[in-house]
């Protein structure tokens, strides 16, 4: 498969997953299986939860802000990517991490926000950071994984002052880049973990284990370990793009952001064709805070051209 295909497939499929997800957030387990029974069947982008049919939320258009910053700036600017999430964060987005909208709208610079957050609240070891990685993922996977693995736990320092959180999302970063060699990001699993900071690798070591399922998870899926290790499940025990995102949201919980991460696993692996069209469509972005900005599939397309370049 050609490495363009994997860059689409991981960056579409993320947001494909999140808008998938994002009509069935805090439900319970099995209600988009219960809904759309027969795979194949169409109607899955239903919208609701105040979400329009293929709407994509937070997770996505944190994303594109991050994309968007790493191309006009030619490489990483912490600044600016803050900046980008602090205009989003003062346009009432219609969804937004409690701990993100904190961070980004209690007068803070950009590199004490999260860390004063995290000292005053303890807590900080949400799936915010992992939700938007799919585009840096991508950008940063030519660089190789030193540079890769550093650029998410740096971005994700933005939000989140727990540094599982930035563990998190650098093990996201590093399966994309092996996914993207044409690699097996499962077998590549215990390569990965010994490259996790030794204060978080057991819990990672644990939820990406072969033989870990969702229902074993201790903390709510919001949380970043259960987040990424649901989504492994979800690609090692299916064998479609399209099984792999049902999987996901079938867990229940924080379906937009286990999917979206799901999506940018499985779209980077089984490439943009694996991707339904009825899927991506009608997919589209809106940007609050951002001159009324809608991006739709071309532009995701674009997008992952440029980063994938």
């Amino acid at each position: 498969m050609k490495r363009m295909q994997r860059v689409a497939g991981a960056v579409v499929g993320s947001a494909v997953g999140d808008a998938l997800g994002g009509p069935f957030e805090f439900g319970p387990e099995g209600v988009f299986s219960a809904r759309f029974p027969v795979p194949g069947a169409g109607g899955e982008m239903c919208g609701g939860g105040g979400w329009d049919p293929g709407e994509a939320t937070d997770d996505t258009q944190m994303a594109v802000l991050v994309a968007e910053s790493l191309l006009e700036r030619d490489g990483l600017d912490l600044p600016d990517i803050f900046a980008r999430f602090q205009r989003w964060a003062a346009a009432d987005p219609k969804d937004i991490g409690l701990q993100t909208e904190d961070v980004l709208t209690n007068g803070m610079p950009w590199d004490l926000a999260a860390a004063i957050h995290f000292q005053v609240n303890l807590r900080a070891a949400g799936n915010g950071s992992l939700m938007r990685a799919s585009t840096s993922a991508v950008y940063f996977a030519a660089a190789g994984q030193e540079a890769s693995m550093d650029a998410a736990r740096r971005i994700a320092a933005l939000t989140h002052g727990d540094r599982a959180a930035w563990e998190g999302t650098a093990i996201f970063h590093e399966l994309v880049r092996v996914i993207l060699e044409d690699a097996d990001p499962l077998t590549a699993l215990p390569g990965v973990l010994d490259l996790v900071h030794p204060d978080h690798r057991g819990r990672y070591a644990t939820v990406l284990a072969a033989d870990w399922h969702p229902d074993q998870a201790t903390e709510f899926n919001g949380a970043v370990w259960p987040c990424l290790g649901s989504a492994v499940w979800a690609l090692r025990t299916t064998r479609t793009f399209e099984d792999a995102l049902r999987a996901a949201i079938d867990l229940g919980g924080d379906t937009d952001t286990v999917a979206a991460v799901t999506g940018g696993l499985a779209g980077a692996y089984y490439g943009l064709d694996a991707i339904p069209d009825r899927w991506t469509q009608p997919l589209h972005v809106p940007l609050p805070g951002f001159e009324g900005r809608v991006l739709r599939l071309a532009d995701l397309l674009d997008l992952a051209d440029r980063l994938g370049d």
